[in-house]
């Protein structure tokens, strides 16, 4: 295969796209859920011991927070495969909250929050910090948290999203961030297709200035967003509006984020590695404590080894997949996502990875961030206008770029649906089509009008609804004992391979994270 470069145009999608390796197209999904009570609010209980260890369980964990879950599955060639995948962990999860839930000592059985905006939230220090036992792995994971709740708020991190993780074989580092610079470009059509977040709990925004809108007596929103998740009230924060990370190639992207993880902010300096008491306050007072911790809509991924940091197995082995992070909950599906938006997916990424890729500049990835929070907040607004340099103005239609955009699209769902049979990326395609002709059927416009029709305009009484439904759904279905056998062995090993690290540990904790933040450890 031809090296590729910027600009190589679509004679050489071609070349990419063979019928190999479009069959070795591979993904997986990681799905954030909160766990919540009936009544909706936050569930405050611990990770649930019968679910195994988040730390080490391979499909089960935590993201920020005790009460939100994170369900992830293998590599898949075949979309329906990993859907059922998918679901099956969720299965495993319900049955495990039902056990509980008929407990004696237990008042209530919880359930999976199917938004990605939080359910009524306490006060925040009252949001319960994920912990991963007692290695100083585990430990270093619960500090990061600390930091984060420190830096943005503990209500910032309960926000909930899919993540889509996607490879091709034969791509090389270069083509994966030439995908990257066309997917930060066009990804505002993700955001109107799929946005799922138009509204919210006032109890999220407590305390805190915004621009939403009253809806009802105890929901916000704006009339016309997408998904309020990717705007401004969202994985947003002033300290990283500063940072322009450029995607121009591995190397510029690696000094930018070594230069964000090494430099001291001064706020976060003033709050200190650790209190007067000796207790972590976070890992460091640099902009980012860890890679982790620096929000994008996709990110170049490489699989790391133990005890490596992100960045030097990126520096030492290359890109190996992108991680997808714009995606929101939907709803109306009963794990998030269903298999048309993973083949969209799929059509959008192969574009992205095959269409003619400039440089990205300072400016640029300004506008970019601009047009982000245009469709996150306004998205179906009737004549909403985004930044192009490259249009008459500096400006043209959401509406017809994204048409210009799916028309692109055509192509590469014909490619998918020659080398793995049928017509389902052609089906994707047209209803994204549909979805852009017609507003008031995205998602988002969807959410809107079954809170004002049914639930008299409340954000928690319409995602209480479609909890229950989807709780009840999963429940329902078959349940097998090998499926039961498997997920409790899961369960156990998970406990024995913490068991087990922390068994291993030999460095004192304080040794362990100096030697882990080093500098050096993210250089090759």
């Amino acid at each position: 295969m031809s090296e590729y470069t910027p600009g190589a145009g679509q004679s050489h999608a071609r070349a990419i796209a063979t019928a190999d390796s479009l069959k070795g197209i591979r993904r997986g999904i990681e799905k954030e859920s909160l766990r919540a009570r009936p009544n909706g609010q936050l569930a405050l209980t611990p990770h649930p011991a019968a679910l195994g260890a988040a730390l080490t369980h391979p499909h089960i964990t935590t993201d920020y927070s005790e009460s939100q879950l994170e369900l992830i599955t293998g590599v898949h060639g075949d979309v329906e495969a990993c859907l059922a995948e998918l679901t099956e962990v969720h299965q495993g999860v319900y049955r495990v909250m039902q056990e509980l839930g008929c407990c004696a000592q237990a008042q209530e059985e919880e359930r999976l929050w199917v938004g990605s905006m939080p359910c009524e939230l306490p006060t925040d220090e009252t949001i319960p910090l994920g912990r991963y036992g007692k290695s100083n792995v585990g430990r270093s994971k619960s500090i990061y948290r600390m930091g984060l709740g420190q830096r943005y708020g503990r209500r910032m991190q309960t926000i909930s999203g899919i993540h889509y993780n996607w490879s091709m074989p034969g791509v090389t580092s270069e083509q994966y961030f030439a995908l990257i610079r066309n997917f930060r470009r066009h990804s505002f059509l993700l955001l109107y297709l799929f946005g799922a977040s138009p509204a919210l709990s006032s109890s999220f925004v407590e305390g805190r200035e915004h621009r939403l809108q009253r809806f009802g007596e105890h929901s916000l929103y704006l009339p016309y967003a997408t998904s309020l998740r990717m705007g401004r009230l969202g994985y947003q924060s002033d300290a990283q509006s500063a940072l322009a990370v450029s995607y121009n190639c591995l190397n510029s992207y690696a000094d930018s984020l070594q230069e964000a993880l090494t430099r001291p902010y001064p706020p976060y300096a003033a709050i200190g590695v650790r209190n007067p008491g000796g207790d972590y306050n976070q890992l460091s007072t640099s902009l980012l404590q860890i890679e982790n911790e620096f929000y994008g809509t996709i990110r170049p991924k490489r699989v790391v080894r133990s005890g490596e940091r992100p960045l030097h197995a990126l520096r030492e082995r290359g890109v190996e997949y992108v991680e997808v992070r714009c995606m929101d909950l939907d709803p109306f599906m009963p794990v998030g996502i269903n298999a048309q938006t993973a083949r969209f997916l799929d059509v959008f990424l192969l574009h992205c990875l095959s269409s003619e890729s400039p440089a990205d500049t300072v400016a640029e990835i300004t506008a970019l961030g601009e047009n982000q929070h245009l469709v996150a907040e306004r998205g179906r607004e009737p004549g909403l206008r985004l930044l192009d340099a490259s249009a008459p103005g500096g400006s043209r239609l959401m509406s017809e770029w994204g048409a210009e955009l799916l028309d692109q699209c055509a192509p590469f769902a014909a490619l998918l649906d020659q080398a793995q049979g049928g017509q389902a990326h052609a089906e994707a395609l047209a209803a994204a089509r549909r979805t852009l002709a017609e507003p008031d059927s995205t998602p988002s416009a969807r959410v809107l009008r079954a809170m004002a029709e049914k639930f008299d305009n409340r954000y928690v009484d319409f995602m209480r609804h479609q909890s229950e439904q989807t709780r009840q759904l999963l429940l329902g279905l078959p349940y097998s004992e090998a499926m039961a056998q498997k997920f409790a062995a899961e369960a156990r090993d998970s406990v024995a391979a913490q068991q087990a690290i922390e068994a291993a540990d030999l460095l004192p904790f304080d040794a362990y994270l100096q030697q882990y933040m080093a500098a050096e450890q993210i250089r090759v």
